[in-house]
């Protein structure tokens, strides 16, 4: 199911601004250098195009295309990155077979309107032998909120979930852990307690804000370098592997 246009207006306009689009986006760039091998790369939901223009700036030994399932997205994703991107489902990617080296995928799973288990078997369908696949998905099923409902988000998960599902659908999880930890307690109040307002959280934040979501989000991924997995956060960042000639099992 496809976001309200409004969604995509925000995504488009927020995702090269604001703290958490720059966080979540440094920290697939870490465990993609750490595995990830040189080919063809999938931003798998690509919205307007902001990873998949990182992917491209950063990554110049990969192909980077996108897909997503909006065409005006796809239009935006395509200008923004320069790199060809196809409309399309997660649940019946129109690729073929073993057609790329690596597949990131930023929470796309828990989209209503997208079955997990399918698309986690496209994934690995598309994935070459030994291919990675990154994921990062939202945390906790109690932290469902008005957020999620813009968004269209129907599933949170505990770092269990996501590793569970990894090797239900034949992967073999080598890194998972939450993020967004420091932060956290900001996002429960936020989310839980505070008046509920209209539309999603995706929106330019005050410069302030800005600087300290940064700061300590940039502590996170200094530990995430460490390989030290953090007990609690607003997100779950997972990395596994298709198992043909997979890493050996890192710190699950």
């Amino acid at each position: 199911m496809r976001l309200k246009q409004v969604e995509y207006d925000r995504l488009r306009d927020a995702e090269d601004r604001m703290w958490w689009f720059a966080a979540v986006h440094a920290n697939l760039l870490v465990l993609y250098r750490r595995l990830a091998r040189a080919g063809r790369l999938l931003d798998a939901g690509c919205g307007t195009g902001g990873l998949l223009a990182r992917l491209a700036r950063e990554i110049p030994d990969a192909t980077a295309i996108g897909l997503d399932a909006n065409q005006t997205a796809c239009r935006w994703a395509s200008e923004k990155s320069a790199r060809p991107v196809c409309a399309g489902s997660v649940d019946a990617m129109p690729f073929g077979d073993a057609a790329f080296a690596a597949i990131v995928s930023v929470d796309v799973l828990c989209h209503r309107g997208v079955d997990e288990t399918r698309a986690l078997l496209e994934f690995r369908r598309c994935l070459a032998a030994g291919g990675i696949l990154i994921l990062n998905l939202p945390a906790y099923r109690w932290l469902m909120s008005r957020h999620d409902a813009a968004v269209y988000n129907a599933r949170r998960y505990t770092r269990g979930e996501v590793v569970r599902l990894l090797r239900a659908a034949g992967f073999r999880p080598i890194f998972a852990s939450y993020w967004n930890m420091i932060l956290f307690p900001m996002m429960v109040v936020t989310r839980k307690l505070l008046p509920s307002g209209a539309g999603s959280d995706v929106r330019p934040q005050p410069a302030i804000v800005e600087a300290v979501c940064r700061a300590a989000t940039t502590v996170e991924r200094g530990l995430m370098r460490a390989r030290i997995r953090l007990p609690f956060g607003g997100s779950v960042l997972a990395i596994a592997a298709k198992p043909e000639t997979a890493p050996e099992a890192d710190n699950v």
